[in-house]
């Protein structure tokens, strides 16, 4: 009898110690990747899609064991939304855990060097899970944009162009909370009284900052052109900004400003209206508004480009001066053939 006993309690004790050694070959099912590697899941949230990025993405050593462990911590019923990193020492249990948990990393956001509402929406889509048609409509509506603040045609000045830690799966509705958090924390006291010093509002500020950045090449030009531009508009004299009258006309890659161009009617055309535009003809750098902010101080009004096409400009304080370096431009176009 006792003979019978220690023979099934040997079974068992082999029994379980298999079940054991195979449940523990199943958690610590590996991956064959040397670096980590992202994977993407929509609010689609597809099982299967996620099952292939695992098994040809993160090259699991056994797709069959993650299949199962998913069933036995029953996750294919607790799929969430994000973006989640798996390192090469990690395990399928850890992986699913995290999953599980929704406990995703962060992206880096960037974006910069953007000139319409449509370019943004586009950038900031292409890193998002949201899409970007749905935040070109927010950024139109003018309700909505009122809510933050703005028009729909300074909406862009919200929008710092920087990095930021946010994460994937973020709504469009939070994501433009935290742009308008951003720019909150951008327009500190500091920024803000030096804005009041050449009575311009924060946005306005952004507003010229985006013309002295479509009209300059070169950066080190920025303070020169935005304190020209601020001397213009202390005397009341029209800004007559080259880059407003493309973006009213809706052609950037413009070579050469012509009369019929100078006659389109819009209220971003400062040949035709004083003062600033309704909004930014582009998203301003933060170098770009600082320069505003901290523009030289001269007495030039008037700037033409170098006729050596070094993308610098000829600055005077005169007209007649200024005429004479029109000249030389013209004419230097007229040799390339440039109309």
């Amino acid at each position: 009898m006792k003979k019978a006993i220690l023979y099934i309690l040997l079974i068992l004790i082999v029994t379980l110690s298999g079940i054991a050694l195979y449940g523990y070959s199943i958690i610590n099912t590996g991956f064959n990747i040397d670096k980590p590697i992202s994977i993407y899941i929509d609010d689609n949230r597809d099982y299967n899609r996620l099952k292939n990025d695992i098994r040809d993405s993160a090259k699991v050593e056994n797709i069959a064991n993650f299949d199962k462990l998913c069933t036995i911590l029953s996750y294919k019923e607790n799929i969430k939304t994000g973006r989640y990193i798996i390192k090469p020492e990690m395990t399928i249990y850890e992986v699913i855990k995290d999953l599980r948990s929704g406990h995703q990393a962060p992206i880096k956001l960037k974006f910069n060097n953007i000139r319409t509402k449509v370019d943004l929406a586009d950038r900031v889509g292409q890193q998002m899970m949201f899409d970007s048609k749905d935040l070109l409509v927010l950024l139109n509506d003018s309700v909505a944009c009122k809510e933050l603040g703005f028009s729909t045609q300074d909406i862009p000045a919200m929008f710092i162009p920087n990095t930021y830690e946010i994460y994937w799966d973020i709504s469009i509705k939070n994501f433009i909370q935290r742009m308008k958090k951003e720019y909150t924390v951008f327009w500190n006291e500091e920024r803000k009284n030096k804005a009041k010093e050449i009575n311009l509002t924060p946005i306005e500020v952004s507003t010229l900052a985006s013309i002295v950045e479509e009209e300059c090449t070169y950066s080190d030009e920025y303070p020169i052109v935005a304190g020209l531009y601020i001397n213009r508009l202390n005397r009341g004299q029209a800004l007559q900004a080259d880059p407003t009258v493309k973006f009213a006309v809706g052609d950037f890659g413009l070579k050469r400003i012509l009369n019929k161009h100078l006659e389109v009617d819009s209220p971003y055309n400062t040949y035709q209206h004083t003062g600033l535009p309704p909004g930014p003809i582009r998203i301003p750098s933060i170098k770009g508004i600082d320069a505003v902010l901290n523009y030289a101080k001269h007495d030039y009004l008037y700037m033409c480009a170098k006729d050596d096409f070094s993308g610098y400009h000829e600055f005077a304080k005169t007209f007649s001066e200024h005429q004479r370096n029109a000249v030389r431009y013209r004419q230097a176009l007229d040799k390339r053939g440039i109309r």
